[in-house]
């Protein structure tokens, strides 16, 4: 069987595999480079405090979960999301396309999630601990399964990550298209790969900043131990943390978020579409 022939022919099956490869190749492109810069927001939001989770130093701890997770992660998010944004598009008019990205955009993070929460608790628990603890990422989960379960050791804060992950693509996703929609009537140019990144840059920014709360609570839950983490909610959480610190500490790790998050889609979204155009000019060879 020739390559021509065992490639994917109806568009159903292109979109698939196109966003299955592009997805996995941008999500570990971003993980790999800017992952010092997560680790830092991660210990700026851990109850301990920054300079007790590690500080700036062992930077890259808990890189290997983040790596091994990220490609299927986002594979897994953007096969959903542009089958559902081209089933769903379909069927809708054009004033109703933002309420299609935003509800493929929903559907996908929480598929997503499903692959995420695990590699999460690995990573943030291995960015916090401090430097003498060499405890790996595999007996983190393990610990985590052995002696909580499944649902509050490998998926706690799985909730939370979906409450803070929706919201996120809520206002991420109908933005990123906007900005591409208008990208060329505006700046009359087109559509490039570097065009594409900087609107995922602004879009993830503007997402990262509303939705930082959110990923505060997500963090403590996750880095809570079994004791603290029982019987505690989001807005409890968030609550007692405003009591703490204010505004201050339930917007702890903002800078390094919104840094992340606007480097990370102009990484993401510019390789997505780079790796998209490579296939697609291969597929018409």
């Amino acid at each position: 069987m020739t390559t021509l022939e065992a490639a994917p022919q109806s568009a159903a099956d292109y979109v698939y595999w196109s966003s299955l490869i592009s997805g996995g190749v941008a999500g570990l492109v971003v993980d790999v480079v800017l992952f010092p810069i997560d680790t830092i927001k991660t210990r700026l939001q851990s109850e301990r405090g920054f300079i007790r989770s590690g500080g700036f130093r062992g930077i890259y701890k808990g890189l290997a979960p983040a790596a091994a997770g990220s490609a299927p992660t986002a594979a897994l998010f953007f096969c959903t999301y542009d089958g559902l944004k081209s089933h769903l598009g379909s069927l809708a008019s054009k004033s109703q396309q933002p309420y299609v990205h935003m509800a493929s955009a929903a559907c996908a993070e929480i598929v997503a999630c499903l692959i995420r929460v695990p590699v999460e608790i690995a990573k943030q628990r291995r960015q916090a601990l401090p430097i003498k603890y060499n405890t790996s990422s595999m007996q983190i989960l393990y610990h985590a399964l052995k002696t909580e379960g499944i649902r509050r050791g490998l998926y706690r804060g799985f909730g939370t990550t979906i409450m803070r992950e929706v919201p996120f693509s809520f206002i991420q996703f109908p933005l990123w298209e906007y900005f591409k929609l208008n990208w060329t009537s505006v700046t009359g140019t087109a559509l490039t790969p570097v065009s594409v990144a900087i609107c995922g840059a602004v879009a993830g920014g503007i997402a990262a900043g509303l939705t930082t709360p959110l990923d505060v609570v997500k963090t403590r839950i996750m880095l809570a131990d079994r004791a603290e983490a029982s019987g505690t909610n989001a807005f409890r959480i968030l609550c007692g943390i405003y009591r703490e610190r204010g505004v201050r500490g339930i917007f702890a790790g903002f800078v390094p978020r919104v840094l992340w998050i606007t480097l990370g889609g102009a990484i993401f979204f510019g390789f997505y579409d780079l790796t998209s155009r490579i296939l697609s000019s291969d597929d018409t060879k």
